[in-house]
């Protein structure tokens, strides 16, 4: 088999190792025996908008991708399995795809033919789903007394037709819903490595993508776009001529980008937040302008051409994009925050609140191995941003006018004081979905938590991923500090915090840095090549470099 071939078997024989440990003992073994345990599965159909025939974007579900490599609509998976028999290392895997069909050609690309499919998937056998009753009658008489796993009947999940399910259930076949997502959850939370060099590729592109944005922004600053005159009153502006004055013009550029690439799709809704709508954390619209001011006297930080109509100029602010594309069915996850206006420079204000929070991520790098629970990088982050703020005077210290030993780094960190400004996890699983597998990352039965070991309660509500660190798990690491009026309005009358001096921090909006990385054998490593160093961030936006 091609080496480039998804190893769809690989995780096939993971997925049933997982799901023969969640079943009761009952259920593994019948007359003495080791209970054979089917799994069928339906892949995403075509979706069209509303009432109409007119498709949306197709993507495979993330389950049936990870046991059969399959992209093709509409496709069913029938998988086979038994311990202690040669389908414990080798277990049935039968895919069935449509068959190409004269109207599938007129109008789109049809499916491959049952040839092409065997030669580029790793399974058994592929069929057409008119033949799966048959092929399902097959497995039942040859395993009698089979646990038949489906994922949960939801709108989160494609449904199995009934017409497939009633063949099992005319034989009296026990059908269950409770173990398979659960299993396929933590087969996929550790990554092996050709998932591993997936993300890596996803993570490749979009970190492309977020220096193009950049750059782009660096040219505006510089003076190098010019407008000419076109056909109409102003020819369009080539790609190469693109200037950046609005959320969804970098918007676009990144996903241009991210497409020139043979990405096909967004792992999630860009974030693409400018001045304080950047302490939105999950802010989708990416429909606004940036910020404007008059022009001063004198003013030279600010090329004409970003202006409208000469008359404006660019208020210093910044650009805050969370973005990152996949790579067959593979998510990255990159936040970068940049400097826009003020001659492509971070205000003190904002390079030092950039700066805290590069902090907060190296010292969590540093800290990253095996066998660390994510529960105390998230406290290094809100022991780090208390340090940081009370070095700026934002929190007050034992040494300030009017102030006590409430005040202690430790009595900050006791209060949750600091959740104000940073409420969310610092990072979360990724794989093939950008928030990924949570029933295994963050498991309604968590033995790995006892108590609040760190810090406040309120550290811990939003984390995406509360369990120890594995070798080849793969995760986000992404710290932020934001000035939310919304958060800061329960903590406005806090003793351990520095009204005035905050207030000079507030027009900065919000700051977050988001790289992806590994969990290796003795450490990390980091798949997201984009830089965020200061120095080198303000001079590619500055067009400096």
């Amino acid at each position: 088999m091609a080496s480039k071939t998804y190893p769809a078997q690989k995780h096939v024989i993971k997925t049933f190792a997982k799901l023969v440990e969640l079943l009761p003992a009952v259920e593994q073994n019948k007359a003495g025996q080791y209970r054979p345990q089917i799994i069928l599965l339906a892949g995403e159909v075509t979706p069209f908008r509303n009432d109409t025939d007119r498709e949306m974007p197709f993507r495979q579900e993330s389950n049936f991708y990870y046991l059969s490599g399959c992209r093709v609509p509409g496709s069913y998976l029938l998988l086979a399995y038994q311990n202690g028999t040669s389908l414990a290392n080798q277990p049935s895997s039968h895919l069935f795809i449509p068959k190409a069909e004269l109207a599938d050609i007129m109008w789109s690309v049809p499916p491959p033919s049952l040839a092409e499919a065997s030669a580029t998937h790793d399974v058994t056998r592929v069929d057409h789903p008119a033949n799966l009753p048959d092929a399902i009658q097959e497995l039942v008489k040859a395993f009698p007394g089979a646990l038949v796993h489906t994922l949960p009947t939801s709108r989160l999940f494609p449904t199995i037709p009934s017409q497939y399910t009633a063949s099992f259930l005319a034989a009296n076949a026990h059908v269950t819903e409770d173990y398979l997502l659960t299993a396929l959850h933590r087969a996929r939370l550790i990554k092996d490595a050709e998932e591993i060099e997936l993300i890596r590729r996803a993570n490749q592109i979009s970190s492309r993508a977020h220096e193009t944005v950049m750059r782009v922004l660096g040219q505006g600053v510089r003076g190098m776009i010019k407008r000419g005159k076109g056909a109409g009153t102003d020819r369009p502006l080539l790609p190469s001529e693109w200037l950046i004055q609005k959320e969804a013009e970098a918007e676009a550029l990144f996903v241009a980008s991210c497409r020139r690439e043979d990405a096909e799709h967004q792992a999630y809704l860009p974030i693409v937040a400018a001045s304080t709508r950047a302490s939105t954390l999950h802010y989708c619209c990416n429909d606004r302008e940036f910020a404007w001011g008059p022009v001063q006297p004198n003013d030279h930080k600010n090329c004409n051409d970003l202006a409208h109509d000469h008359e404006r100029v660019l208020d210093p602010q910044v650009l805050l994009i969370d973005a990152g594309c996949e790579w067959k069915c593979y998510a990255s996850d990159i936040t970068r925050t940049m400097p826009v206006g003020n001659g492509g420079k971070f205000t003190p204000e904002a390079r030092a609140i950039y700066e805290l929070v590069l902090e907060m991520q190296r010292l969590s790098f540093e800290a990253l191995k095996p066998g660390l629970h994510w529960d105390a990088i998230q406290f290094i982050c809100h022991r780090t941003l208390v340090r940081g703020f009370q070095r700026l005077g934002i929190f007050k210290t034992p040494d300030s006018p009017n102030s006590g030993s409430w005040n202690a780094e430790e009595a900050i960190l006791a209060s949750g004081v600091s959740s104000a400004f940073f409420p969310h996890g610092v990072g979360h699983s990724l794989g093939m979905d950008v928030h990924d597998v949570p029933s295994a990352s963050k498991p309604e039965k968590n033995e790995t938590i006892k108590h609040i070991e760190f810090g406040h309660e309120s550290f811990y509500t939003y984390l995406r991923l509360r369990l120890p660190l594995e070798e080849g798990m793969v995760v986000t690491v992404e710290p932020g500090i934001y000035f939310s009026p919304h958060l800061l309005a329960p903590v406005r009358d806090s003793k351990h915090i520095d009204q005035e001096v905050l207030k000079r921090y507030e027009s900065v909006g919000g700051v977050r840095i988001e790289d992806v990385v590994v969990i290796t054998k003795d450490g990390y490593e980091n798949l997201t090549t984009v830089r965020s160093d200061t120095e080198w961030v303000e001079r590619v936006c500055s067009g400096e470099i």
